[in-house]
């Protein structure tokens, strides 16, 4: 968890949320199990998380949010009620779980925190415990037709692994992220994503990087009984979310579709082609039109922070440096728990100059001289400092340059929150 978990414009709820942010269960940093306070909460909430609409359930390194946010309008564009969880949020926490396609509203968040808290009592329960306790909750008492469901970290002993009878599960792109929590190697951090996989429930296998991996999860679902469908990325088809990446996550939204349909959603080609052309997905490597930008100059945003997201940067960089000759500028902020090496060096080929900054309010941030100074053994290009988000972007953007804001989505959502302002 970071303080920015805990960050509300709505001073009240702020205070609520940041009393659960202080929880730590046991006293341990992160427990991945099901733990029983977890199980007992639930079972005085009762079990709401056995009172969902179907589920479709995603587990992933990267990719995930967009996935969701891809099946989310394609479903809305059919005529469905959709709810999700997705974490971790931009701006403020309701971004986390939405009922029927909103926000859950600021009024039935701090409802449903007294209710949680109430019930929970002094049980030693976790943030994300709470706050899934709370979703599954939520989605209990409002209808609607199908549920998405994000993994908040791994997947086997995640608190959302809790739903024992999916429509389908999803496993996105994986990557290395999370090692001190996950394991130190790709099959360690695979086998933890594996663990939603469910006997009877078809898993959608999104197109990997390391190609190991599809033996790896075939054999994974074939000792969970589970019908393994793996994506083509042929099969992808443009978005309105950029990247080259997006095609991946496209392709894979399509592999679980037939699956929807065979369980009775009525999806078609209409359906299908407008949610990919009206789908959203906040920071994640989206274009800012402002109007004050100086002559010829972009500003792009994304939360990327692990190198597998580097790796889908430098992609899209590379096919900028093929179409124009405008400079990238790398506007950056990271935490003190990412591999500032392993993200940058996809990036580094492509960058002009990088401007180090400050995430706001973060202890577990970088501060801009820090991460300077490891930047400059890496590269030769110039690399500045500046103390706040804001005056990062003001010197950094000229005319004819491209900026990217990137390495962290608590700083995404600092400067999205900057801009709607």
């Amino acid at each position: 968890m970071y303080t920015a978990d805990a960050h509300h414009p709505n001073a009240a709820l702020e205070t609520k949320l940041q009393g659960i942010y202080t929880l730590r269960g046991d006293g341990t940093k992160v427990d991945l199990g099901f733990r029983p306070p977890f199980l007992e909460l639930l079972q005085k909430l009762g079990n709401p998380h056995t009172k969902l609409p179907p589920v479709v359930h995603v587990a992933g390194t990267n990719g995930k949010g967009s996935v969701i946010a891809m099946l989310r309008a394609i479903l809305e564009a059919a005529g469905y009620n959709v709810h999700t969880y997705t974490s971790p949020h931009l701006i403020k926490f309701n971004e986390r779980i939405t009922l029927s396609g909103r926000h859950i509203t600021d009024e039935a968040l701090d409802s449903l925190l007294d209710d949680v808290l109430a019930v929970n009592g002094d049980g030693p329960v976790t943030f994300f415990e709470i706050t899934s306790a709370l979703a599954f909750t939520a989605f209990s008492r409002n209808p609607a037709d199908i549920c998405l469901l994000e993994t908040g970290l791994g997947g086997r002993l995640d608190c959302t692994n809790v739903i024992e009878h999916p429509l389908a599960t999803i496993i996105t792109r994986i990557g290395y992220d999370h090692m001190e929590f996950l394991g130190d190697t790709i099959e360690k951090i695979a086998a933890e994503k594996a663990g939603i996989m469910k006997a009877g429930a078809p898993c959608i296998i999104a197109p990997q990087e390391y190609e190991a991996l599809i033996p790896f999860f075939t054999a994974k679902a074939k000792d969970a009984s589970c019908p393994l469908l793996i994506a083509d990325p042929v099969q992808g088809r443009p978005s309105a979310l950029s990247g080259p990446h997006q095609i991946d996550n496209a392709a894979t939204v399509l592999t679980v579709i037939p699956t929807l349909q065979q369980a009775g959603f009525e999806i078609d080609e209409e359906a299908i082609a407008t949610g990919l052309r009206k789908v959203r997905w906040p920071a994640r490597l989206q274009k800012l039109e402002r109007p004050d930008l100086p002559a010829g100059a972009e500003l792009w945003i994304d939360g990327g922070h692990n190198e597998s997201a580097a790796k889908v940067l430098a992609a899209q960089a590379a096919q900028w440096q093929s179409t124009d000759q405008k400079p990238l500028h790398l506007v950056i902020g990271m935490m003190t728990t990412k591999d500032i090496d392993a993200f940058l060096a996809p990036l580094l080929p492509y960058a002009a100059a990088i401007t180090c900054t400050a995430v706001p309010g973060e202890s577990k941030a970088q501060t801009p001289e820090t991460l300077a100074e490891h930047i400059k053994n890496l590269c030769s290009v110039p690399v500045f400092t500046e103390p706040d988000p804001q005056s990062a972007l003001t010197a950094a953007l000229t005319e004819n340059t491209r900026i990217l804001i990137t390495g962290s989505l608590y700083l995404a959502g600092h400067y999205l929150a900057l801009f709607s302002k």
